[in-house]
């Protein structure tokens, strides 16, 4: 087991949200989607430049219009002139009028016949147009657009009524104006002196520019139209992958922490490849390991209490029987067992309590190099040194120049051998011997633990590693042992990322042997 890495309660600044962990994130998907829209909607304002564009240019075509007028209508002799105002109001579409430096109507082209400047009546339109103007004038407004004065059409000979022809006058050369027509549209009028101190005055309804801006806006708008309505379709659908699932999760994992572990059924998401789905199966089997935890807890506890409650029934009855007797025989006998039951609860509680704490102290371990064959080296020594019962033997079989490491608690791993050793003596019969083997094998070590002792039985060789479980030989005293030994060595095995079994010798004798695996210090990542 690697060791632990240290999570702050608190959320990383760098992840927090400060205002928009406020709402949902269907909602914010929608609204970065919607956001980005928003830029495309920009184009209906673009238009507005772009009509500014053509009304200047048609400016500018006007203002040239009226000056070739002039000039044609200056040259032109007097009975002409009538029929040239005409071809040439026809040929540019605009009506054309003459005036006197006095403002005296002289020739009209809509007078001489020609009826091309009419303007469009709003209340005789249909409603659509009412909604196009409408939309005119909201982008007017949000965009700040210049509004230019309302027409007036001036009659008779008013014709200083008009600024291009007063302009006109006074400088001797051209001057337009852009005026708006009652629909909206744009009226562009232009005036130009003429050589005699009169001045020619052209006039033009420029609808096609409204029309073709207003075009734009619908082939714009249908494009916005179809991009919002797929953009909310695949946020929806977005939002749905990965809201739902997420819920389906906050849900579970509410009702595992409200304690209902046992009946909850987190979703692994199966068919998910991406995050939600790492995130599903990781929440899965961090409840299952949460439900084998709390099982294994009131299994555990299950089992304490059942323990204790066998020296406690014994202590308690050697105590009311002493209480009674007067034979001082029966008296030392009952203090006898009154000891022993003592130093069997002392041995099982300190058991029960290293067992308990065991897993949450490997958790926090900070692993070291751990040279294991000096480990056992060391461990055979002191076993000899102590002395062996019934003339037993002990020895460790290595090859003295092979350094066996690997990444570990040095203590927790020599509680694990001196529990296989302390195992193997209460097992060996006299004068046998117990044999130790350490073996690295690429990016793992194996030991043996071999004794010469009846073994252990095919249908227990899991069971054995269970916490309570022990099974002694019938020589030794009872409540030596806890039968906590070999479910620490499993546990503190495990925690180094490693295994513990137990099997038959490979020479067909008598015997068992527990093998333990271990992942060397290269092996670790």
């Amino acid at each position: 087991m690697a060791p632990a890495t240290d999570s702050p309660t608190s959320d990383d600044r760098e992840l927090s949200l400060r205002w928009s962990g406020r709402i949902s994130l269907t909602a914010r998907i929608l609204a970065v989607n919607i956001f980005a829209l928003a830029l495309l909607a920009g184009g209906f304002f673009y238009l507005d430049s772009y009509r500014t564009r053509i009304l200047d240019n048609r400016v500018s075509q006007s203002d040239r219009e009226v000056r070739l007028i002039a000039e044609a209508l200056d040259a032109a002799p007097r009975k002409l002139k009538n029929s040239l105002v005409v071809r040439m109001a026809a040929s540019t579409g605009t009506r054309v009028r003459v005036y006197s430096d006095k403002g005296t109507l002289l020739e009209d082209s809509q007078a001489l016949g020609l009826r091309n400047f009419t303007l469009q009546d709003p209340d005789k339109q249909p409603w659509q147009m009412d909604a196009a103007r409408f939309l005119d004038a909201v982008i007017d407004t949000v965009v700040a657009a210049r509004r230019p004065p309302l027409y007036r059409e001036h009659h008779g000979n008013t014709g200083l009524r008009w600024p291009d022809v007063v302009t006109a006058i006074d400088t001797h050369g051209t001057a337009a104006s852009v005026w708006r027509a009652p629909d909206r549209t744009p009226v562009v009028t232009a005036a130009a002196a003429l050589d005699d101190g009169g001045v020619v005055l052209t006039t033009v309804n420029a609808r096609d520019i409204t029309q073709t801006v207003r075009l734009e806006r619908y082939r714009l708008s249908i494009v916005l139209a179809i991009t919002v309505l797929t953009s909310i379709l695949l946020s929806l659908f977005l939002a749905r992958t990965i809201v739902r699932p997420l819920r389906r999760l906050a849900r579970a994992a509410v009702r595992v922490r409200l304690g209902r572990a046992r009946e909850v059924v987190v979703p692994r998401l199966p068919s998910r490849r991406d995050e939600i789905g790492m995130l599903a199966r990781a929440l899965s089997d961090m409840s299952q390991a949460l439900r084998a935890r709390i099982d294994a807890t009131e299994a555990f506890a299950a089992d304490v209490t059942h323990e204790i409650k066998n020296p406690l029934a014994s202590l308690r009855s050697a105590v009311e029987g002493l209480a009674n007797i007067q034979d001082p025989e029966l008296q030392a006998r009952l203090i006898a067992v009154i000891r022993d039951d003592i130093h069997r609860l002392d041995r099982l509680i300190s058991d029960i309590s290293d067992a308990s704490r065991l897993d949450a102290q490997l958790s926090r371990a900070k692993f070291e190099p751990v040279d294991l064959g000096a480990l056992l080296s060391a461990l055979v020594h002191q076993r000899i040194e102590r002395g062996l019962p019934r003339n037993l033997r002990i020895r460790f079989d290595r090859q003295p120049e092979e350094a066996i490491r690997v990444l570990g608690e040095g203590t927790r791993l020599e509680r694990v051998f001196e529990n296989l050793i302390d195992n193997a003596i209460s097992f060996s019969p006299d004068r046998s011997v117990i044999t130790l083997s350490a073996h690295q094998d690429h990016h793992w070590v194996e030991i043996r633990v071999e004794d010469e002792g009846p073994g252990v039985p095919e249908a227990q060789r899991e069971s054995i590693f269970r916490r309570f479980h022990s099974i002694r030989p019938e020589t030794e005293e009872f409540g030596k042992h806890s039968g906590l030994g070999l479910a620490i060595a499993r546990t503190i095995i495990e925690g180094h990322q490693g295994t513990i079994a137990v099997e038959s010798r490979e020479d067909r004798q008598a015997g068992a042997r527990f093998i333990v695996r271990l992942p060397t210090t290269g092996a670790r990542h």
